[in-house]
């Protein structure tokens, strides 16, 4: 396709594959593959913003068995010539290069914010932006730790893989999903907020994490964007240099 007809910048979080939230995490893969061909055609960019695996770790030699059908549909969207980001979200850090080196994505380990048709965009996954917790901030520099991902690698993956997904799901069973909070109390709204205060000019503040659906305005012309999930909602956001839209997708409508 002429890359002058791509017109379009879509963002999507929180599909949690392999997760047991999925009643079939197989059949939440194969939507996401559809929701793929569906935007690829008119797509100047594709984002992940995090948590699109439940778990993934890449050993210097292994990858994680399954979602081969997610993977070679991104490898196709990526040799037509769509850039595709990903961001590490708190379920799917430990990785490489292996998405890059197979799959053509584009990595951020970090929030990034960049010009899109014309608007600054704060990009990120949203775990830990504006959160206080102390128990939060010290899990996330134990997985983020270099030396205690070199120390969990040397474990067989018999053992870390079925620990890993009892851990994601005793965690999910405790805390679940927590409502809507109010713009006070919303960790990343504050966050949003604080940083307008050091650079303004961002329009949209884009995350994942919270598996709500948001569209906030907030100081001037700024807005926060929240995308909802991959597990219930099946939502994404459709940016097309005007106007930016929270959107979900219909699989019944899509081309099988």
């Amino acid at each position: 396709m002429n890359r002058n007809v791509r017109k379009k910048v879509y963002f999507l979080a929180d599909a949690h594959l392999g997760s047991v939230s999925h009643t079939d995490s197989r059949e939440a893969e194969r939507k996401l593959c559809r929701w793929l061909d569906e935007v690829k055609g008119d797509a100047l960019a594709i984002y992940l913003l995090g948590d699109i695996f439940d778990y993934w770790f890449e050993y210097k030699h292994v990858v994680p068995k399954g979602f081969t059908r997610l993977l070679g549909k991104i490898g196709e969207v990526t040799d037509s010539g769509v850039e595709v980001h990903f961001f590490v979200g708190n379920h799917d850090l430990w990785l490489t290069d292996y998405l890059t080196e197979e799959c053509g994505m584009i990595l951020h380990f970090k929030p990034f914010v960049t010009d899109i048709l014309g608007k600054w965009f704060f990009l990120a996954h949203g775990d830990g932006l504006g959160d206080p917790s102390c128990s939060f901030r010290f899990l996330r520099r134990i997985f983020h730790s270099k030396f205690l991902r070199k120390c969990f690698s040397a474990i067989h993956p018999r053992w870390t893989i079925p620990f890993a997904h009892a851990w994601s799901s005793h965690s999910r069973e405790n805390g679940g999903i927590i409502p809507y909070l109010g713009e006070e109390r919303e960790c990343l709204i504050r966050f949003a907020k604080e940083k307008l205060e050091e650079e303004s000019g961002i329009d949209y503040f884009v995350f994942g994490h919270r598996h709500i659906l948001l569209d906030l305005p907030i100081t001037g012309a700024s807005r926060v964007i929240i995308l909802g999930d991959w597990v219930t909602l099946f939502s994404y956001a459709e940016f097309d240099g005007e106007k930016l839209q929270l959107l979900t997708f219909n699989p019944e409508l899509a081309e099988v």
